[in-house]
């Protein structure tokens, strides 16, 4: 709400959740006009133009579905589905109903991730040869208490922190995954989800990275991207709340450095979607790229099954 509230060019007007009640109190809160206890009602009223979905993961596909078949724009938080089937059918339903679907991936709009692709595409490191993304928070007193029932979420931190550090490292790098190899730890509060993994992965220009993800530990979020002329790193590249301090070294010595704030990601997601339904430039998070990222995380989890690496699935984007 906060982002919304940021946002030139969009106006809450309407939201739903399960209890009406509930519903009615959280909008009054936030002075929204209309209150409702299900999606479908959301999706007739005459004053919404688009619909951000934020349910729960198994949700998720219902819910967007409901928006396309209504005719409404949606914008769907990440993870986009809890395997790549559901993304697929979302993506097709846009596509035949001509609806805009983009998928809520915020860091595609921080500054910090946004300033690494662009220093990776000058050329300042170099031909990038290892990158590395780590997020981890304390999950255990988390008021998402479906994250531990895989039915609800699809997976652990895999799928609930993992999917940013994939995002982001596809984005910088402007390249793809093509394999994962995935080792994942539980324990007694982590329900039929994981706790921990890390991940390995090949992507398609050579680069080697790795990824690795808990709900065990304090709240941390570094990024690292290792080229042939130097390296680019940010100790909480993923921070909506404190300043951001991005260093290029060479050797020992920090070269340059840049401090930015995300404090404003989540209005500039906002009103890109709001530029895109008003005929302006592309939504630059559309569908494909959500179930892209679904089928990083599906090879992810095969690999935890089966204990070898997995081949990623490359969605082929419409032109």
């Amino acid at each position: 709400m906060p982002g919304f509230t940021m946002a030139t060019n969009s106006q809450v007007t309407a939201l739903s959740r399960r209890d009406l009640t509930k519903a009615r109190n959280s909008a009054a809160e936030y002075n929204v006009a209309h209150a409702f206890e299900s999606p479908i009602d959301l999706c007739r009223c005459p004053g919404v133009d688009a619909v951000f979905v934020a349910t729960p993961n198994s949700s998720h596909v219902n819910n967007v579905m409901i928006a396309i078949e209504s005719g409404k724009p949606a914008l769907c938080e990440k993870p986009m589905g809890v395997n790549s089937d559901e993304c697929s059918r979302m993506v097709e339903a846009a596509r035949q109903a001509k609806v805009i679907l983009g998928v809520a991936h915020i860091f595609r709009f921080a500054r910090s991730i946004t300033s690494l692709r662009e220093r990776v595409a000058a050329g300042q490191i170099g031909r990038p040869v290892l990158v590395r993304s780590e997020f981890s928070f304390p999950g255990c007193t988390h008021a998402r208490l479906w994250l531990t029932d895989a039915a609800i979420a699809g997976g652990g931190p895999i799928a609930d922190i993992g999917i940013h550090c994939v995002d982001a490292l596809r984005y910088v790098l402007r390249d793809e995954i093509v394999t994962v190899a995935a080792t994942t730890a539980s324990d007694k509060f982590s329900g039929n989800v994981e706790a921990a993994a890390v991940l390995s992965l090949s992507f398609a220009r050579g680069t080697l990275g790795s990824v690795l993800v808990s709900t065990r530990a304090e709240y941390r979020t570094p990024l690292e991207i290792v080229g042939e002329e130097g390296v680019l790193r940010a100790d909480n590249a993923f921070s909506v709340s404190d300043p951001i301090e991005i260093e290029l070294r060479r050797g020992a010595r920090v070269v340059d450095s840049e401090v930015v704030s995300n404090t404003d990601a989540y209005a500039r997601q906002v009103d890109a979607f709001s530029a895109a339904l008003e005929g302006g430039a592309s939504f630059p998070v559309l569908g494909e790229e959500g179930w892209q990222n679904q089928e990083v995380l599906d090879a992810a989890y095969r690999s935890a099954r089966t204990g070898r690496t997995e081949t990623v699935r490359i969605v082929e984007r419409t032109k």
